[in-house]
């Protein structure tokens, strides 16, 4: 399946790991970069989540993560509104890579109707 129209390209955070799970959504089709890809290692493990946040958003880019508690931290939260993110996050985070890369592909078309309809805010993909 090609990435869906009116999906914005995709910034996948270390939580979910650097080649099993964006492999797994690349081979679906979907575009997708990786902190790893966009930072560089071992630089990926010090870039703060304020500032990777606001590059994903002024880049118009979906978030894909696993770390669901970025909604009550106020930095985080504040780079989420001031840059307009759409971050996805999966609801459990003991999932294996098949069944976590399942989970954004299962709700692939509400991800893609969240992302039309939403100008930023944090969800849970369950």
């Amino acid at each position: 399946m090609p990435h869906p129209d009116g999906l914005p390209d995709l910034f996948a955070d270390r939580s979910l790991g650097r080649i099993q799970v964006p492999r797994m959504l690349r081979d679906a089709g979907l575009r997708l970069t990786t902190l790893a890809e966009r930072y560089g290692v071992p630089a990926d493990e010090t870039v703060t989540d304020e500032q990777w946040l606001a590059d994903a958003g002024g880049l118009g880019e979906a978030v894909l993560m696993k770390d669901d508690r970025i909604r009550y931290r106020p930095a985080e939260k504040a780079a989420v509104i001031e840059w307009r993110v759409r971050a996805f996050c999966l609801a459990r985070r003991d999932l294996t890579a098949p069944a976590m890369a399942d989970a954004f592909l299962s709700n692939l078309s509400r991800i893609t109707a969240i992302c039309a309809e939403s100008p930023a805010g944090v969800f849970v993909v369950s």
